[in-house]
């Protein structure tokens, strides 16, 4: 029988748990961010005085993740507040917020947003605790005229008012292009503060710090890491997708591991490197982002016309099947990642899950091969194509997989 070792086991284990997304309890390479977000907090609350922030940057910087260990560690030391996160990407359309935030705050979901609104305009200016609100992906709220971004941005300013808006999105300038009514009213203008990129040595310095709470931290070479962190740079600074590729890398090596290892008795008292754990290389790192981001990243230093990726071509051309099988124009990211699975079954193709779909659909559109509307549920998100089938013919250069799955077309189970 083919398997790790109990002690490989854990090293690979472990070193994937420290490799995770989530949030640390020691926020690395955003001090100076962290203070500031702080400051501008413990003047407002203190002081239970109203006011506005506004936080750019883009994904995988750190924002949300900032925020939230600040907002929770001033409520553990005992600083009078009520936080209420809202992530307005869940929204079906702008104007719903306000019946979203009186029914995240109160429980009420019964009331018109008119109501709402005019509720929530009471609730904040009447006395009590202050109140935080964060809208994560605030630009969401973009909508005719604004109406609803001004809305929000004037509440701080209202008289006696006790509330603290928190508003995170990526755009830069959102305040600036998209209010510029705000200009003329100084008081309902937000602070604003940016979350710059991670540069190589912010991503590396993390890195090793996750990869130092495994005990014999030796699974992923330095040189690996280095890799990694000099390709995300240049193309992102997405911390996020630096932890998602070691951490992938970790997986493909694990799984060689159990092709190649019999089981065998390892004494405790041996390192990992003794005991013959495989390390994660430049090679498994480099595998990995060539397979699931694109050439684009690997080749970021070069100037060579970058490729599309095995598994990026195999959703252009499910997209591209569902809309000629289907005569419409857009797909829900839930049926195409069901179909896209399906295509692949069919040809032993190694599948993505959902939520990697929907990171490469956003890399797609980044490229400018689809579109993407965002919707409350991610299921209902829905991609459509931006180029024509010559096009997706050339833009995929693939005559052997590509063709014969464009020829094929989609059985009725796929469709």
């Amino acid at each position: 029988m083919l398997c790790l070792s109990r002690q490989e086991g854990k090293a690979y284990k472990e070193t994937k748990h420290a490799l995770h997304s989530s949030i640390p309890s020691n926020l690395l390479c955003r001090e100076i961010e962290t203070k500031q977000i702080e400051t501008f907090l413990k003047a407002h609350l203190l002081r239970r005085k109203a006011g506005s922030l506004y936080i750019s940057g883009a994904p995988g910087t750190g924002k949300t993740a900032c925020l939230t260990h600040i907002l929770e560690t001033l409520q553990k030391d005992g600083v009078e507040c009520h936080v209420q996160f809202i992530n307005c990407m869940t929204l079906s359309a702008s104007h719903r917020i306000y019946s979203k935030i009186a029914e995240e705050l109160m429980g009420w979901d019964k009331l018109t947003n008119n109501e709402a609104q005019k509720f929530l305009e009471k609730k904040f200016t009447t006395k009590g605790s202050p109140m935080v609100l964060v809208l994560d992906e605030i630009d969401q709220l973009e909508s005719k005229n604004q109406g609803v971004l001004y809305t929000m941005f004037e509440w701080p300013s209202l008289p006696s008012s006790r509330l603290i808006l928190i508003g995170i999105a990526n755009a830069l300038d959102l305040t600036d292009r998209v209010l510029p009514r705000l200009q003329l009213r100084p008081e309902c203008k937000p602070k604003l503060l940016h979350f710059s990129p991670y540069s190589k040595d912010q991503i590396v310095k993390i890195l090793t710090a996750r990869l130092s709470e495994v005990e014999g931290s030796s699974v992923v070479d330095i040189s690996a890491v280095q890799f990694c962190a000099r390709k995300i740079a240049a193309v992102s600074g997405d911390m996020r997708k630096a932890l998602d590729i070691c951490r992938r890398a970790v997986e493909v090596v694990e799984t060689d591991a159990k092709r190649q290892q019999v089981l065998k008795p390892i004494d405790p008292s041996l390192s990992p490197k003794k005991s013959g754990v495989k390390k994660v290389t430049i090679a498994h790192v480099s595998k990995v982002i060539s397979e699931v981001y694109g050439s684009r990243i690997v080749n970021s230093c070069g100037g060579e016309q970058p490729t599309i990726p095995l598994q990026q071509k195999l959703l252009i051309c499910t997209i591209l099947l569902m809309q000629k099988e289907s005569k419409l124009r857009e797909i829900p990211v839930g049926q195409l990642h069901e179909t896209y699975c399906s295509i692949c079954k069919k040809r032993q193709v190694s599948q993505i899950s959902q939520e990697d779909c929907l990171s490469l659909c956003n890399l797609l559109e980044t490229r400018g091969i689809i579109s993407m509307k965002r919707a409350k549920e991610t299921r209902m998100a829905k991609v459509s194509l931006k180029i024509d089938e010559r096009e997706v013919d050339h833009a995929l250069q693939d005559k052997i997989l590509m063709t014969s799955i464009l020829q094929g077309g989609l059985s009725p189970h796929d469709r």
